[in-house]
């Protein structure tokens, strides 16, 4: 499964920290737009949205929730974010196991049994609620260099593709909601927003 940014190169924690827009920001309800052209700008902007990604933190993070209508997201389920004492005494936080996933133009086939899973979203803090989701996910994606893959996941990777897929067709995950449950998450969520 080589969906890294650079085949056989180690992931390094360096970038712009990006500003995430919040639900309901109307970003978040625009389709985005496909990417035609793969260069250095591209590039920049994926090693960004990582780095926000990872600082937030969360595990997807797609364009529109940095205000980009671009079909692009990220994600990265399997590293580890540890809290530890610096030398000074202070706390500070320890990044490892890297494992970045950039999808460019992804295209979802969403199979096997309906299942439940609790998700949150970094355009929705502080919210979490238990989604409906399909178990398994193909995907037809371009790589960061354009180059046509395609992967099979479960479980978490899973939920995750979907979840961030979803943002590109401008859906936040609490629309899958029951409609009473979405009303209520939706209002308790910009009573504290305001506050």
């Amino acid at each position: 499964m080589e969906t890294v940014l650079e085949s056989n190169k180690e992931y390094t924690l360096e970038g712009e920290r990006l500003k995430i827009f919040t639900f309901p920001s109307p970003i978040l309800k625009k389709k985005a737009k496909e990417v035609d052209v793969f260069d250095e700008e591209l590039q920049e902007l994926v090693k960004n949205m990582l780095y926000t990604m990872y600082l937030s933190p969360g595990i997807g993070l797609a364009a529109p929730q940095i205000g980009l209508s671009k079909r692009i997201f990220v994600i990265d389920t399997q590293y580890k974010r540890n809290k530890k004492i610096n030398a000074e005494g202070n706390e500070e936080i320890e990044y490892s196991h890297f494992s970045p996933m950039v999808f460019i133009n992804p295209v979802l086939e969403t199979y096997g049994e309906i299942i439940n899973w609790e998700e949150g979203c970094l355009s929705v803090p502080g919210v979490y609620e238990e989604v409906k989701r399909k178990e398994f996910v193909k995907v037809r994606y371009q790589d960061i260099h354009g180059k046509p893959q395609v992967i099979e996941a479960k479980e978490l990777l899973s939920i995750c593709i979907q979840h961030e897929n979803d943002h590109l067709d401008g859906i936040i995950f609490i629309e899958k909601l029951s409609l009473i449950k979405r009303n209520l998450v939706t209002k308790k969520f910009l009573k504290k927003k305001k506050s």
